[in-house]
Order: C-alpha cells, then structure tokens, then sequence
C-alpha cells in the first residue's frame, strides 16, 4: 500500500461520487490529464484511481492527516474486491480519527518485519550449525591457550581418518566424535551422547572417554557463546549413563622403582636418536610435564646461571635449576634451530612424539612405563633422600598446598639447586651412572 500527498491539480481531477459497482469500475477509463479517479459514495475517502500509462486501476483512499491532504493505494482492483476496499478504507479513516498516521505505522511495521526476518535468519543459521563446524571455531579460538598434545587430542576426536601413518602402513581411524559431526548443534541432546557412548564403549572406551570431556568443555563454551548460548542453554555430555557406559578410568600407577633405574638408563642410553635419549633422561631427572620440556628453547636454558626457563601450564612460567648431568645432556645437543630438542624431520622443526621410542627402550628394559609415568617416577623417588615436599612440587611445577606454603614459603633458585642436585646425584648414583660434574665446571653439592 503507496502514498503521496495530494497537490491542487490532482484535486481538480476528482469526479462525483457514485456507489462503486463492478461494472462502473470496468468502464472506468483515465481522460486526457494523468489521471482520473472514481471516488465511492458509500465510503468517505475511497475511490479507483486510473492512469494512461497503466491498464491495472487500483484503490486509493485520500483524506487529511494532520491537516494534510494524503493519498494512500490500497491496491489491485483486480485482487482486492470491493467489500475488501472498503473495509480497509473504513480501517484506514478510524486510525486517522484515532490521532494516528498509517504511514507512520506502515513504515514501523515494515521495520518491525525487516527486523523479524533478520532475527528468524539468524536464528536458522544458528540453529543450522552442525556440532562439527562449531567444533572448528570452538579450537581454533581456544588453540592459543593449549598445549600442543592437547590441542591435537581435539582434532584427533574428529578426524575422518583413512589417511596414510608416518610411521606405519595401516591408515589413521576416523575420530571418537566423528559419528556426531554432521549433527545439528540445537539436536545434541543427553539420549545421543548416551547412544554414542553406548556404541563407543564397545570399541574404545579409553579414547572416547577422553573424548566426552572433551565433549563436555566444549558444551560448556558454546553455553557462553554469543551466536551459541540461546540453543546451549544445558550440557547434555554431563549424562551420568554416559559415564557409565564407559566405566571408571583406571589410576595409574607406573613408577620407576629404585632398583630398575639401572636398566631403564642402560636402555634409554642405548636408543640410536641422541636427542631422544636425551629427552628423556631429563624428563625423568626435572619431573617436568612431557611438553614443558619438548617446547623447550635455547634462549630457555642458562647455562650461566643454571636455570631453564619452563612455559607452566599452571603458572605461565617457572625457573628451575639446571643440575650438573641435565646440563651435560644439553650441551651435547645439536643447535640446529631455536628448539633444544630439534628434528630436522619434523614439520615444526622440534621433538613431538618420542613415546614409541620410549615403549621400544622400556620393551628392551623389561619396564611398562610412560612419558607421564616418568614424572610420577621423579616426585616419588624423591622421597628416597627426603626431599622436603615442597620443594619437589616446585621443581615439577605443582601447585603450592595449605596456606602456609602459599603464602609465606618463597624459595629461592639456590635452594631448588641443592636439593635437585642431590636427587640427580641420588639417582644417578642407583643407576651405577658415573658422570664427572667437573667437566662442565659445576660445583658438586655433596649429600
């Protein structure tokens, strides 16, 4: 429905008023000016209006608004009936009696539509998103404040698979999550999760276990999200019986013991990759987290002052000592780039996964052990010579237990060294390893 206010010549070409009937209506025809009107007798303001330029006539109400004169078109004559006409001419005149102006009103409802239209598309594209494309936004924000393992563990959960291993001709598995992809975010309800883990659990409980919580933070993210919170609003991984499908992960407890020490170095010395070996032995002898000291770089260890510098991933960054026989391994390492632990085959340029190498090495020793099984090693082998519990909770990056230790306990580095000196020398010494502090010109701190 058009508008237009009316100017002096448009009002000379009014007619009189006659009862508008289908017939007067078709033999209606537009004179010689630009246009000609037909106004209705019965209803005040109504009437056909006709044009030479168009053969569709076409309803128009006229009257004043705010002292105005004002044309608005109803419409077609050959959609809207005369009943029709008039109705909307008599709804027309009472808005205006009201104090109102239809094309005012027009123009808000046209907004108000627009408006609707572009809060209803949003809504489908929200509530189009699969679990999967929201899975690729929700990593790549996140990735910056992950680690490497763990960021990969999350692209590993949704993978295709069927893609070539570097290390092996069987093809990579399709992810843990995959099956859940192509679902719509808006669907992911408590009885799928509960299907999937029903299914999963029957095939790799351990995987798509890590893969629920997973599942479970990344549901906690889109809750907070600005395009997600509104079809978000419960986690549904949270299901209890999907837990259960999946059983209680069993605690690990694999830990060097005091008397295997010698043949876990006999075989970790004896692996052909020297940077792997060395990797390890300093995993075991700093009690560090697999990747705290896989990023290592070189401007991270102070040969100086004997320090290395460690990204935290509970702190941000920790300064530990540097023990005479860890220095050693460093400086026997190649500086190929800026990481300590380099391979030139690898696409980042550094050391990613040495655990086959160390399952191969612990297969040769007789040992089941892993890379975190190592750290478990160091915090408990400590205890041998009675290193004060705090003091090997720093080194290993642990958070600060009771309030004393948290607020009034400020170790320096000097300390850390000379308890850390005394644990290497204590294991080193178990592992029948003999090594000259001297050669390095570090002074040894005798038990």
């Amino acid at each position: 429905m058009g508008y237009k206010s009316v100017t002096k010549s448009e009002k000379e070409t009014a007619m009189a008023k006659v009862k508008l009937t289908a017939g007067r209506i078709a033999a209606f025809q537009c004179d010689k000016s630009n246009q000609s009107f037909l106004w209705c007798a019965e209803v005040p303001g109504l009437g056909v209006r006709a044009t030479p330029k168009s053969d569709e006539k076409r309803y128009v109400f006229q009257a004043k608004v705010k002292g105005k004169s004002v044309r608005l078109t109803i419409g077609k004559v050959s959609i809207w009936s005369i009943p029709e006409a008039q109705i909307e001419a008599r709804r027309l005149q009472i808005l205006i009696d009201q104090g109102n102006d239809p094309r005012q009103i027009k123009a808000n409802e046209k907004i108000a539509k627009e408006q609707n239209d572009i809060v209803l598309k949003q809504k489908e594209a929200r509530e189009s998103v699969t679990l999967g494309e929201a899975w690729a936004m929700y990593i790549s924000e996140r990735k910056p404040y992950w680690s490497l393992l763990h960021y990969r563990d999350h692209v590993n959960s949704m993978q295709r698979g069927g893609e070539k291993r570097k290390r092996s001709n069987k093809l990579t598995e399709s992810g843990t999550l995959l099956s859940l992809s192509s679902v719509r975010l808006v669907d992911v309800s408590s009885e799928l999760i509960e299907q999937w883990a029903k299914n999963e659990s029957l095939k790799r409980p351990t995987r798509a276990r890590l893969s629920l919580r997973l599942l479970k933070a990344f549901l906690f993210w889109c809750a907070k999200h600005p395009t997600f919170k509104n079809i978000v609003k419960e986690n549904p991984a949270q299901s209890k019986k999907a837990r259960e499908y999946f059983g209680k992960s069993k605690l690990k407890n694999d830990v060097l013991q005091r008397e295997q020490l010698s043949a876990w170095f006999a075989a970790i010395k004896m692996l052909s990759n020297s940077v792997i070996s060395a990797y390890l032995q300093i995993l075991l002898l700093t009690g560090a987290r697999r990747e705290e000291i896989a990023t290592l770089r070189w401007s991270d260890v102070d040969f100086q002052w004997r320090s290395l510098t460690i990204r935290d991933k509970v702190e941000g960054v920790r300064v530990i000592p540097l023990p005479p026989y860890v220095a050693h391994l460093l400086s026997m390492l190649p500086r190929r780039n800026s990481w300590v632990f380099s391979s030139p085959t690898s696409a980042s340029g550094r050391l990613i996964d040495p655990s086959i190498a160390h399952r191969r090495a612990c297969a040769v020793a007789g040992l089941d052990m892993s890379l975190h099984g190592l750290r478990r090693s160091f915090a408990t082998l400590c205890e041998w010579i009675e290193t004060p519990a705090g003091i090997a909770a720093q080194i290993q990056g642990h958070k600060p237990q009771g309030i004393r230790e948290k607020n009034y306990i400020r170790r320096p580095l000097d300390l850390l060294r000379m308890w850390h000196i005394k644990i290497e020398v204590w294991i080193l010494n178990e592992a029948k390893i003999e090594f000259d502090q001297q050669k390095i010109g570090l002074r040894v701190v005798a038990i």
